[in-house]
Order: C-alpha cells, then structure tokens, then sequence
C-alpha cells in the first residue's frame, strides 16, 4: 500500500451559518431547529479539512440525501 492510501481527509457540507448565544446553544433540546442564514435554492460549501474546496448543491431522493458538486473552487476564492 502506497503512502496516499493512509492520508485522513475530513469533508464537511456548510448548509448556511446561524449565530447565537452559548447559553442558548446549552438550553436547546433534541429536535430543537435551529434557523440558518441559507435560503432553499442557494449553493452550498464543501469543506476538505476546513479549506472550501468546491460548491455544490443538496439533490434529495426519497430518503437519500446527496451533494452534486457544481464549482471547484480555486485555492484563492474564500467563504466570505
């Protein structure tokens, strides 16, 4: 096995951000909403170790759930 194959990468999927108080955060219970500053039809981030890496958008299909990639990003575009 070549050293490529042991390299851990974490991919995370932003859907949009939302801003609040800790002690908000710690009153909140199983199956509270929290609102996000995303609307439906907006692209979403895709996140390979906290670095933005592409843009894409959510496809849903009866009870599976994926990501379309529909932008690379450049190493010099950001999340802002």
């Amino acid at each position: 096995m070549n050293s490529v194959g042991k390299v851990n990468v974490e991919l995370s999927v932003v859907l949009g951000r939302a801003s609040m108080p800790i002690h908000q955060l710690l009153k909140m219970g199983r199956g509270a909403v929290i609102e996000l500053d995303a609307h439906q039809d907006e692209e979403i981030w895709i996140l390979a170790n906290n670095i933005p890496i592409a843009r894409g958008e959510i496809m849903v299909q009866g009870e599976k759930i994926a990501v379309s990639i529909t932008h690379k990003i450049k190493t010099y575009e950001t999340m802002n």
